[in-house]
């Protein structure tokens, strides 16, 4: 699988940019605010409908204009498919396949599959529950994407919920009944939309789970042993969940339990106080919650565990879930040489062994970016046209599976002493 055309109009900081692209390694050279990060940016947006830096669409729209549209066309098997997104701000964005309008956008979810490694995945350790949580949907709905509609649903059921607990408090002071009757249809609406979230969620983590130990291990072998877990506020769904168990009709009646002895406290607070949006996925090591207790080397490896071992990176996968493999914009406080050389060891067992090399000539045309509206062009010998160093150099060897791979370092240096990134696709 791999993006062979992408068209942006109005994205970002772009006004209008084409590129056509080639199965392999595809290297974005430019100064930062270049733009480099708002092109892998389209593409996990065309993978999740999703932005991995914002949680509206709003910011994806170039200032000044009122849409954004992402094209993309992706082979797979030799196969193209043609996708079209539309992004309006304050209105539901449109999508079309092969050209042909959809009823909605997620039914194109699952045509282009990728993995992306950002600096903001760091957040994954150190930020807030929202951001694992986050964490967790988009990766189950990549694998599943019904997934997406599980959540939307929820989310609709939750919005409703939250709206009536406002105003059946002073209601419930009135002796109105009517309000308290309506609660309770909302409430077996939410516990059953949420059950089929939390059901998809544990079943993502058992399989994860294994995944992400060992792939910890490979990256920090000195370091402790790591672990994820499923927690939430309600006892039952999480003793089930460590056990394994990822019944949903279990975790409905859990949450109905739930929230008949928290409606007191829903009404005071006027706020849902159970369900999904509440939980957590808890990363260990040893003993510890990683979040707090984890060294800055520890948490970047435990990120990138997590985004390494996505489930269907493992060969018992179908063929047709390769993913195109996204590394952007690495942080320039690496921590020591040798933890960064197993980093990139510990990819893919076709990936060299050494960790330092000599840059190597280009054999082949690599892409290299004018901003805003002047169009791409194609050199011969990138690194020779750009005058750039290489530093902390890294050699892969090409993918297996045909898809698009990171090549060489994340930083370049320019003669001047300016330090460059290199967004790698």
């Amino acid at each position: 699988m791999y993006v062979r055309h992408l068209t942006l109009t109005d994205f970002r900081s772009w006004p209008r940019v084409d590129l056509e692209l080639e199965p392999g390694r595809t290297v974005f050279v430019g100064p930062n605010g270049f733009g480099k990060t708002n092109l892998v940016e389209a593409l996990w947006y065309s993978a999740t409908l999703g932005s991995h830096r914002v949680a509206s669409d709003a910011p994806l729209i170039r200032a000044g204009a009122e849409r954004a549209v992402v094209s993309t066309i992706v082979v797979n098997d030799g196969r193209e498919l043609a996708v079209d997104l539309e992004i309006t701000a304050g209105r539901a964005n449109k999508a079309r396949l092969n050209r042909s309008p959809v009823r909605t956008a997620r039914e194109v979810l699952g045509v282009l599959r990728a993995v992306l490694f950002a600096p903001e995945d760091l957040a994954l350790v150190r930020g807030d529950p929202s951001e694992r949580r986050r964490y967790l949907d988009e990766l189950a709905t990549t694998r599943r994407p019904q997934v997406a509609a599980m959540r939307a649903d929820y989310d609709k059921v939750l919005r409703q919920r939250a709206a009536l607990l406002k105003t059946a408090g002073p209601a419930r002071h009135r002796g109105d009944r009517n309000v308290l009757d309506t609660l309770d249809v909302w409430d077996g609406h939410l516990a059953a939309h949420g059950a089929q979230l939390i059901a998809a969620r544990v079943e993502l983590i058992n399989q994860l789970a294994p995944e992400v130990e060992k792939a910890y291990q490979l990256l920090a072998p000195t370091s402790r042993p790591a672990a994820i877990q499923y927690r939430s506020g309600v006892e039952v769904v999480e003793t089930e969940a460590a056990a394994g168990n990822d019944n949903a009709e279990l975790f409905e009646a859990a949450l109905l339990d739930a929230l008949a002895r928290r409606r007191d406290a829903e009404l005071e607070r006027g706020v849902c106080l159970v369900g999904p949006q509440r939980d957590d996925l808890e990363l260990r090591l040893g003993d510890q919650v990683a979040k707090g207790f984890a060294s800055h080397g520890e948490s970047w490896s435990m990120a990138l565990a997590l985004r390494r071992r996505c489930p269907y990176h493992r060969s018992t996968c179908s063929p047709r879930a390769i993913a195109i493999r996204c590394a952007i914009d690495w942080p320039r406080s690496t921590p020591p040489r040798s933890r960064h050389a197993t980093r990139m060891r510990c990819w893919p067992s076709w990936c060299s062994r050494r960790a330092s090399r000599p840059p190597e000539p280009c054999t082949r045309p690599h892409l290299s970016l004018e901003y805003g509206a002047f169009p791409a062009r194609r050199t011969d010998d990138l690194c020779s046209q750009r005058k750039l160093h290489q530093v902390q150099t890294h050699r892969l060897r090409r993918s297996v599976s045909g898809g698009l791979f990171l090549r060489r370092s994340e930083h370049a240096r320019h003669p001047s002493g300016r330090m460059h990134r290199l967004c790698v696709v």
